[in-house]
């Protein structure tokens, strides 16, 4: 494996390290400045699928600057954080226990990092794409712990309601919900299906894992079909979706990133959306090299599991008893304007704004132009910036 301190445009003050928290061997990547003051306040960066916490090599550095004490976590199962009982590393399968992936247990992971720390106040849990959800749960359930929460690409509309019927599987163990999205999916014309769903099968990490065209290829044109460089996401621009017929709207508004061809597997799906450029300011070539010896290395079971807890059956349970709960703590959303991702799920963004997070002002629902899913690395220095006048605000 490479070292992290060979990692392309990692600043040079970024340690690299493993920590022991709940039953994991956990890979941070940490930096703070160096004055002796390790008890500067803490930030901590959550990263999404499929990324790592390399993907906030654009921000720890200024964060850093400006006096923070800055944690960016590889999540569970995912780039070098692996079991304590397997320091090595192993993939991930499919037949593995799901248990491990609820989100109470991912947020204990996080929980469990902080004290290992030695904090137990942090100054603000940061959250991106699957990252969001971990960081909203941690200020919805730990007030206390987390001051302030910043929740980017995807918006948090609140815990799940509490089920009344019983958790009975059905066709491929998918939550009824989800059924009726899948069974609505496929009887359009063209048939598709939804990216999660897609997420939960057993074919996914192998589609992913051994793409057709090669890993890099995939990452690149994954990487690509979601940022702002792919005309897509601008014509026409991202836009809210009705709320009376979901299914509807999802099918003819977003792209096969999320609404998927029937028969496609992502790669083809990717692939179908057009020619990915080369490479780009945002993402050079070598820095792209990381992601494909790390999901190379691990496969990407590990991550896609994270999905499987949020389509199947039941699995949501564990959260649903935090149904109703807002998020009592400062928020911030920020994402790039060109992002399906604020409007995959209609009315997310509303509940979010309106009712889960009271203490989200005007100010601080931040859409950065020129950028679309992958804001942090697309446009690392607006999103410091926004970052750095949140917390000024809210410490």
């Amino acid at each position: 494996m490479s070292n992290p301190a060979t990692w392309p445009n990692l600043p040079k003050r970024v340690k690299s390290r493993f920590i022991s928290v709940n039953g994991l061997r956990m890979h941070i990547l940490e930096a703070h400045l160096d004055d002796g003051n390790t008890k500067a306040p803490l930030v901590l960066l959550l990263h999404g699928f499929p990324e790592l916490a390399y993907s906030w090599r654009k921000v720890i550095g200024p964060l850093a600057d400006a006096a923070f004490h800055v944690v960016a976590p590889d999540l569970r199962a995912v780039g070098r954080t692996t079991s304590t009982g397997n320091p090595e590393g192993h993939n991930v399968e499919y037949s593995d226990s799901l248990e491990p992936f609820r989100m109470t247990n991912m947020v204990k992971d996080i929980v469990a990092l902080c004290y290992a720390l030695g904090y137990d106040s942090v100054a603000a849990v940061v959250g991106h794409d699957f990252g969001s959800a971990v960081a909203a749960y941690c200020a919805l359930i730990r007030p206390d712990l987390f001051k302030s929460v910043v929740l980017m690409s995807a918006p948090f509309p609140g815990a799940p309601q509490i089920k009344s019927e019983p958790l009975l599987p059905t066709v491929g163990g998918v939550d009824a919900t989800w059924q009726k999205v899948t069974d609505g999916l496929r009887e359009k014309n063209p048939p598709k299906k939804h990216y999660m769903v897609y997420y939960s099968t057993p074919e996914a990490a192998q589609d992913m894992d051994q793409p057709p065209s090669g890993l890099q290829a995939f990452f690149r044109g994954y990487y690509h079909v979601k940022s702002a460089d792919w005309k897509g996401n601008s014509e026409p621009p991202p836009h809210a979706l009705p709320t009376n017929d979901v299914v509807d709207a999802m099918a003819a508004s977003l792209p096969h990133y999320y609404v998927m061809p029937l028969e496609a597997t992502m790669p083809t799906a990717v692939d179908s959306l057009g020619p990915s450029l080369g490479e780009t300011e945002w993402l050079t070539d070598a820095e792209l090299a990381v992601y494909v010896e790390e999901y190379g290395r691990t496969g990407f079971q590990g991550g896609l599991n994270w999905y499987r807890n949020r389509t199947g059956t039941g699995r949501q349970d564990d959260v649903a008893l935090f149904f109703g709960k807002h998020i009592e703590v400062p928020a911030m959303f920020l994402s790039g304007a060109l992002d399906w991702g604020i409007y995959q799920a209609p009315g997310a963004t509303e509940a979010m704004r309106r009712k889960v997070c009271p203490k989200m002002g005007e100010d601080d629902f931040v859409l950065i132009e020129g950028a679309s899913h992958w804001v942090q690395q697309e446009k690392g220095a607006e999103v410091a910036q926004e970052l750095l006048r949140f917390l000024k605000k809210v410490l």
